[in-house]
């Protein structure tokens, strides 16, 4: 068969499908692109003859079947939890499936039955989870081919806003990804590695304890640990390493600005709220403020956090439209709905908007008795809410992972992340023609 089916038409399917239809008429195949929403599916496939949309929902289980067994290589950029669903339809049908999303223990258990039939089932393969990985394997394999001993790797990401985006925008961010991902971003304890002691930061200090990252002719950063960088060692080779740091990048002040948001409560995601439905965004905040009969909002937050009356932190709080006496405009939902919906009216992206990705890596290692560092860095950045820097860095290292497997040009079977040589050199190689490229530096 010839068929690419692409699962999903939203927000980062743009790039993908976009490079998947371009590459159609030279490699000689078709791409189909499912979706629940049928004019989602025919907006991103557009006039292209190799290119055709259909009503996919993995909930009907007849129909998605048969979808798949029309195709040859499965692309999902469904919800990471659809995925196990997909994989047990791919499975059944003798399907490669691809997507973007972490490894989850329920993909894991596909392993041994897809290596059995000679299916590979790719995750992590977009940005981060993605990117990151290949790039940071080919500069670890490379100082272990010189004789090099890895001592520390730190690496953050994140998706942002170009400085000429919304120059009034003090938060210098807005949603580029799943606003939902964003609002429940961090939740849980990060694990790491410190100078070989191993280190937790529970959520509610995570915002608290930051790391600056200074990008060359980009700017400071500052990034925060919000996953389990542990497991990375096995990943990555690195069971003898003394530091190993993975988190996310913002710009300067925004976590602070967050963390008064965690704090006070409002990204919980465990109970409903009561009387949503004649909330304002003023009084969904004040909420969980405490009681004074005379203070302001903006008065208790400053006396509860210990902030500064003329602050950042008030600032970007005021800018998001949190001190607004405008209604919420939900009948109901947890705190961290609410947030993501009131955020919502002021962090969606404008037609016009451009986002900015920016990944960093360092690298000690010791050489001959020499201690040596590499730091590397990426910057993409997007040309509107719609070609987005974020849809290219996820959905096109997908496409030309999509496209050696379609060659015969990947050898991996079962479930595997990009860290092999056969992944990450092709790609990063691809990625590089594309303007997409870390560029490295010796410090």
């Amino acid at each position: 068969m010839n068929t690419i089916l692409v699962l999903g038409a939203g927000r980062s399917s743009f790039s993908l499908i976009t490079h998947l239809l371009e590459l159609a008429p030279v490699e000689g195949w078709n791409v189909v692109v499912g979706d629940v929403s049928l004019d989602a599916a025919r907006a991103r496939v557009g006039n292209s003859p190799q290119g055709r949309a259909i009503t996919f929902d993995i909930n009907v289980e007849d129909a998605a079947r048969q979808a798949i067994a029309q195709a040859s290589i499965v692309v999902s950029l469904l919800p990471a939890h659809f995925h196990p669903r997909v994989a047990k339809h791919c499975l059944e049908q003798g399907k490669h499936l691809l997507n973007a999303s972490y490894v989850s223990d329920e993909i894991r258990l596909f392993d041994v039955e897809a290596s059995a039939k000679g299916l590979l089932f790719l995750c992590e393969c977009g940005l981060d989870p993605g990117i990151d990985h290949m790039s940071a394997m080919q500069v670890i394999d490379r100082i272990r081919d010189h004789g090099g001993e890895l001592v520390a790797f730190e690496s953050f990401t994140g998706g942002l806003i170009a400085p000429d985006t919304d120059p009034g925008n003090p938060w210098r961010y807005k949603f580029t990804w799943n606003p939902r991902n964003v609002v429940m971003a961090g939740q849980g304890t990060a694990k790491f590695l410190r100078n070989g002691q191993y280190k937790y930061i529970p959520y509610q200090q995570l915002f608290k304890r930051t790391t600056p990252v200074s990008v060359p002719n980009h700017g400071h950063y500052e990034g925060y640990v919000n996953r389990d960088s542990l497991k990375y060692r096995e990943t990555y080779g690195l069971q003898a390493i003394d530091t190993l740091v993975r988190g996310t990048l913002r710009n300067d002040g925004f976590c602070s600005a967050w963390d008064v948001l965690v704090q006070a409560g409002c990204c919980d995601d465990t109970y409903t709220l009561e009387g949503v439905e004649r909330m304002t965004h003023r009084s969904f905040l004040n909420s969980f403020l405490d009681y004074h009969p005379t203070r302001s909002v903006e008065e208790k937050l400053v006396a509860q956090f210990g902030l500064h009356p003329h602050g950042g932190e008030l600032e970007r709080l005021r800018w998001s439209g949190l001190f607004n006496e405008e209604p919420v405009g939900l009948t109901g939902g947890t705190p961290a709905q609410v947030l993501e919906h009131i955020l919502n009216k002021q962090w969606a992206l404008s037609p016009d908007d451009k986002d900015q990705i920016v990944m960093w890596h360092r690298f000690v290692y010791k050489q001959h008795g020499t201690t040596h560092e590499i730091q590397a860095s990426l910057v993409a950045t997007g040309e509107d809410s719609n070609r987005t820097a974020m849809a290219k860095t996820v959905g096109l290292p997908l496409a030309l992972a999509t496209r050696l497997l379609y060659r015969g040009q990947i050898k991996t079977r079962g479930v595997a992340i990009p860290v092999a040589r056969e992944f990450y050199d092709p790609i990063l190689l691809g990625l590089k023609n594309l303007g997409i490229e870390l560029l490295e530096r010796h410090v």
